[in-house]
């Protein structure tokens, strides 16, 4: 059974990081991980003509992309952070939208060859729900890559994550972790082929 979101409060919850992860002097940058030059870069999703980046956050990595002439387009949750967003890269031609993820995709719009995630929406919203609806706008051979860290050993499956509380008023929103056997299981009944 779906646990019931409370999307206005997580939205809250994610203009609140925004005030402290958008940073107005922010170059382009595509890393999987926190650690610049850390592990594979852009390569993982192929050679793209258009992407998804689902939970884009500081659209750092949207930039990239965009900059590299591939039709770049985001959504997030956060209306604080997609107008800093649009701002700060209206220059790239990268596209910025604020909306539930389930919801966005759920809508009638174009497809992609790629759809990605950064420690973004592939961490917080339901996989049983989230993965058919990416693979439903995927363009033919596309592709979906998602980077999160791993799950805590022992503590596996659908998790409360807190944000204030100690200072200030308590805002919290859910996530999934797992092995990475699980979510290959997930992926794979879906319709995606293991890569």
């Amino acid at each position: 059974m779906p646990v019931p979101h409370d999307i206005p409060a997580e939205a809250e919850l994610w203009d609140a990081y925004a005030e402290s992860a958008f940073k107005d002097d922010a170059e382009p940058g595509f890393c999987w991980t926190r650690y610049v030059g850390h592990g594979p870069g852009p390569e993982l999703l192929g050679n793209p003509r258009s992407v998804l980046e689902i939970g884009c956050g500081t659209g750092r990595a949207l930039a990239h992309l965009a900059l590299r002439g591939i039709t770049a387009h985001g959504v997030d949750l956060s209306p604080v952070m997609v107008k800093k967003c649009s701002e700060r890269w209206a220059d790239t031609g990268a596209v910025f939208a604020c909306q539930e993820v389930l919801e966005w995709l759920a809508a009638p719009g174009g497809d992609y060859d790629a759809i990605y995630s950064i420690f973004g929406a592939a961490w917080f919203a339901d996989p049983g729900r989230l993965f058919p609806r990416v693979r439903a706008r995927l363009n033919p051979g596309g592709v979906l890559v998602f980077s999160q860290p791993p799950a805590i050993p022992g503590a596996y499956g659908l998790q409360g994550m807190y944000k204030g509380g100690f200072a200030g008023r308590v805002r919290f929103t859910y996530r999934y972790s797992y092995r990475p056997a699980v979510w290959e299981r997930l992926v794979t009944r879906s319709g995606f082929a293991a890569a």
